[in-house]
């Protein structure tokens, strides 16, 4: 007959005595600063979309409903006939003006985009004399406001006879001091040195790294640099007023400021500048939909061996 030895059992600690005259918390300020950072951003939300909101809901009534009711209320459904209108005008001019935009703004942010990661890129990976006081002054030129240099530039433009051409807008577009800084931050936290170490010894030139190693690593900066310049280039309205002049040239901002300007003399037009509006914030609001994905993506997996 065998024995069953059992383990003594030792008794449950009891439970830590509260300090005399300590009462328990209780949950009343986490929930008040829920309540203030939700109102905040409610608030935020409101301030952010009403003009949203006004602008489509004026972009679905006629120019009679335009004037003769609130700006929130609903009328008559007219936006398609609205949109017909404008892609009709002025023998399609509109039309003109959103190619002319998606040259200027993806064409450019695009290579803009290229030029800036390629310059951090080296900014951050080689060792040259001067990098330093170099970088100092791509820093510098961000402190310098766009509004400052447009004259330089018409001068430079007029004396280079591309005023009023469709590089007098792209050319000036190409230089992004800030999308540097960021690609050097990018270039710094996604490329590790030691894979480009590797991609060296495996023969691979420096071009052939950049393209194949690095720029893939460097997708999300790519893509937020991306953003950023097709944000400014879409906006950019002072310096296609100062270079260009022919009608058939303008970005969407300027035809759309312009018709703007004769309202007083042609009422139809007060339709056709809010609809205008509404079809132009629209490829920016599908751009970050679509994109904004990429923006935190770590693309990095199985780049080292």
């Amino acid at each position: 007959m065998s024995a069953q030895l059992t383990a003594p059992q030792t008794p449950a600690a009891a439970p830590a005595a509260e300090p005399a005259g300590r009462r328990p918390r209780r949950g009343t300020f986490g929930l008040a600063s829920k309540a203030l950072v939700n109102g905040l951003l409610a608030i935020s939300a409101v301030y952010t979309l009403a003009p949203l909101a006004w602008l489509l809901i004026a972009s679905s009534k006629n120019r009679k409903d335009l004037f003769s009711t609130s700006p929130y209320s609903v009328g008559e459904f007219h936006l398609l006939r609205n949109l017909s209108d404008l892609f009709g005008y002025d023998d399609g001019i509109y039309l003109r003006w959103l190619g002319n935009t998606v040259l200027y703004t993806v064409g450019g942010a695009f290579l803009t985009t290229v030029i800036s990661v390629a310059c951090g890129y080296a900014f951050d990976k080689y060792v040259f004399k001067g990098k330093e006081k170099l970088f100092g002054l791509v820093l510098v030129g961000i402190l310098v406001p766009s509004t400052v240099l447009s004259l330089p530039l018409y001068l430079l433009a007029s004396r280079t006879g591309l005023v009023n051409t469709y590089w007098a807008v792209l050319i000036p577009s190409l230089v992004n001091p800030f999308g540097v800084y960021l690609a050097r931050v990018f270039s710094a936290g996604y490329v590790p040195g030691e894979v480009l170490e590797a991609a060296r010894m495996d023969g691979c030139g420096e071009v052939r790294t950049f393209a194949r190693v690095s720029l893939p690593m460097l997708a999300p900066g790519f893509v937020t640099i991306f953003l950023f310049s097709f944000t400014a280039a879409w906006n950019n309205f002072y310096s296609s007023l100062m270079m260009l002049n022919d009608q058939n040239l303008y970005p969407v901002n300027l035809g759309l400021y312009a018709w703007s300007q004769n309202t007083h003399q042609q009422p139809e037009l007060y339709s056709l500048v809010i609809v205008g509006s509404l079809v132009a914030v629209v490829p920016l609001i599908v751009a970050f939909l679509c994109l904004q994905r990429f923006w935190r993506s770590g693309l990095t997996s199985g780049a080292v061996k």
